[in-house]
């Protein structure tokens, strides 16, 4: 979908390439999206290997994110996260699930007797 030098693409040219939704989002960035903005450039600039901590799940992934590495809170705890080619025009917080698999054990005390033979596993 992108081409392979995406990371060489500046944000004007970028935005011709992504979906009418996030072309929208990063036209209208909001206070918070500049702030991460710069705080990403600020990084890059100083060469820091530190993940970057954000709360901004809505962020539009950029080209000149390539390689960068967050850590995107999922409402818990913050998940680790490094950026690639293949993650363009999508969201941050589309890698940082918010929910779990459920899985449960045996049967507790007051089951019924039938319900200790289900297959539960």
């Amino acid at each position: 979908m992108y081409p392979a030098d995406a990371e060489k693409l500046d944000q004007k040219q970028y935005l011709g390439l992504v979906k009418s939704r996030e072309r929208r989002s990063m036209k209208r960035n909001g206070l918070d999206y500049k702030k991460l903005l710069a705080k990403v450039e600020e990084y890059k600039r100083a060469g820091k290997t530190k993940p970057i901590r954000t709360h901004i799940r809505e962020a539009v992934i950029i080209p000149s994110w390539i390689g960068v590495k967050f850590e995107v809170h999922n409402g818990k705890e913050f998940q680790a996260l490094q950026i690639s080619a293949n993650m363009l025009g999508h969201r941050l917080g589309e890698f940082a699930y918010t929910t779990k698999r459920v899985l449960h054990s045996a049967p507790g005390i007051r089951a019924t007797r039938g319900s200790k033979f289900l297959a539960v596993k």
